[in-house]
């Protein structure tokens, strides 16, 4: 069974993700700043304390895994480029230690070839572009390094995340193609899940929406 190297398991999604990982039986290595905030503890959770920033922890948090999710995000007072150079330093110790496999996290905002946006994600676009322009470059940074990679990496890309309770019913199709404007953080972690093993999206950008 796959041992993941877990990257933002505190955060809304990624707690879910780590929990659902656990409960499958799964061996987790998760790189938090904070221990404090773990929702959760079990025996297969190794925890390392550090940041994605600092390329020791990150090499540490890797050595020993199989597959990478990287589900870390910009916060309040996160620098500009978090995401972007996580990623790098990420894929350098992924290197480092043998592992391919990577599942990263983003919003709709950023563009796939497949897309067909229609007028609502248009407006949807433009203003990410205006309201958090520099959340959307990170994003498109963090993208740039995968795809210069040798990784087999997959984006999974998501619209407005709710708190509803998940329905284990998702899509998984492209904006404006089999898509909705919403999904459950629940359901988008289950999804998640599904890609430490699935490689159908290798090297794609799916958008799982409700």
């Amino acid at each position: 069974m796959e041992t993941i190297a877990l990257f933002g398991g505190t955060g809304k999604t990624g707690s879910r993700v780590l929990t659902r990982a656990l409960d499958a039986g799964r061996e987790v290595r998760a790189l938090v700043r904070d221990p404090s905030k773990l929702q959760v503890s079990s025996p297969s959770l190794t925890v390392i304390r550090g940041d994605v920033l600092d390329p020791r922890a990150v090499n540490d948090t890797v050595a020993g895994s199989t597959v990478v999710l990287a589900l870390f995000g910009q916060v309040k007072g996160s620098p500009a480029t978090l995401q972007t150079e996580g990623t790098r330093i990420i894929a350098e110790a992924m290197a480092v230690q043998g592992v391919k496999r990577i599942v990263t996290l983003s919003g709709g905002g950023l563009p796939a070839a497949p897309d067909r946006p229609r007028l609502p994600d248009r407006i949807i676009r433009i203003l990410l572009k205006t309201v958090s322009g520099k959340v959307l470059a990170d994003a498109e940074g963090h993208l740039e390094v995968l795809k210069a990679s040798e990784l087999d990496w997959t984006v999974v890309r998501g619209p407005r995340l709710t708190e509803k309770p998940g329905t284990g019913s998702y899509r998984v199709g492209w904006v404006g193609v089999n898509a909705s404007t919403q999904i459950s953080r629940d359901d988008l972690a289950d999804f998640i899940v599904t890609q430490i093993e699935d490689r159908s999206y290798a090297r794609q950008m799916p958008f799982v929406s409700a």
